[in-house]
């Protein structure tokens, strides 16, 4: 990962060519708008999308926290870390309640807290997290709208409850091998093939989720930070702008693969989709199960926590099974 990073970061400067004019995206939902493509819910969609659910079988989609997680500390964000604040026996010890042994004895108490970056384990990026030329999403510029306790636009507490048709596209499957090739970049046949074998049709107003297959590594860091396949610009230009998807996730660390495909941006994917389209994605999500059982539509749920002005926020997806009338 550090390898791959400094690769990234430190690509000569003579390369920095311009290639396709870059400028973040106007809104068509107005010019307060701060949620971009997911203005596509209502209620009319998320009931006729929860209507379907024919099982009560639950697929949680997201990983577990914990000391030693992957991240993104080679970039210089902190690592997840966890501590105990009170112990049954520390509680005896030190009489924080001021009750005594007999009390503290009888009642065991256990406290504990965590420090995180917010963009690690399943997480949505809100449309602040990338911009372009000092400006993000709908024109909102860090100049006036950035503050010292963050961005008082698009900040993740801005993010609603997700309801909506949920697809499963599994590259891997798609390929008959569980192991995609270094830094592969998943381009828009490989999404059309997939569906095509999956014999599923996306619509409009989708949650797309892109199974490369490097969640199975979540436990060892090294392995699921060791260039990861990702998705490639020609693939999402033809989710957003072909076939209108509203929001985007995917299992591996950033969603897109690296080294960037642009000499020009070293994040192209991500500012195309939150910078220029208002799209936001899920990133490290758990999509294993999915694929063991050949669930490829489903209803999708997810709440983010409400981060004030924060870029991302943890996220709890779910999707249960549907079929068609």
């Amino acid at each position: 990962m550090k390898k791959l990073l400094t690769l990234v970061l430190f690509m000569p400067s003579i390369l920095a060519m311009g290639q396709n004019k870059e400028a973040v995206g106007t809104s068509p939902w107005g010019k307060t708008d701060e949620i971009g493509t997911l203005n596509m819910m209502s209620d009319a969609s998320k009931l006729a999308i929860l209507s379907k659910i024919k099982s009560g079988k639950t697929y949680d989609l997201s990983v577990e926290y914990f000391v030693g997680m992957p991240s993104f500390h080679a970039l210089g964000d902190p690592a997840y870390q966890y501590w105990l604040t009170h112990t049954p026996r520390g509680t005896v010890v030190d009489n924080p309640n001021g009750l005594g042994n007999a009390m503290n004895e009888k009642v065991s108490y256990t406290g504990d807290a965590i420090s995180m970056y917010t963009h690690m384990g399943t997480h949505i990026d809100a449309l602040n997290h990338f911009g372009l030329n000092g400006k993000i999403w709908n024109g909102f510029s860090a100049d006036e709208h950035l503050g010292d306790k963050g961005w008082k636009k698009t900040g993740a507490e801005t993010i609603p409850a997700i309801i909506a048709r949920g697809v499963m596209i599994d590259i891997p499957a798609s390929k008959n091998s569980e192991n995609l090739p270094a830094n592969y970049r998943i381009n828009a046949a490989d999404l059309q093939e997939a569906l095509r074998k999956q014999k599923i049709s996306l619509q409009k107003g989708d949650v797309v989720l892109i199974r490369t297959g490097q969640a199975k590594h979540y436990e060892d860091a090294h392995k699921f930070l060791d260039q990861y396949p990702g998705i490639n610009l020609d693939a999402v230009k033809w989710l957003i702008e072909d076939q209108q998807v509203m929001l985007l996730g995917a299992d591996n660390l950033s969603f897109e693969a690296f080294p960037p495909e642009r000499a020009d941006n070293w994040v192209p994917v991500h500012t195309y989709l939150l910078a220029e389209k208002g799209v936001m994605f899920i990133e490290q999500m758990f999509l294993e199960e999915l694929a063991k059982d050949k669930v490829y539509e489903f209803a999708f749920i997810a709440s983010s926590l409400k981060l004030r002005g924060a870029s991302a926020a943890p996220l709890r997806p779910i999707a249960l099974p549907i079929f068609a009338k």
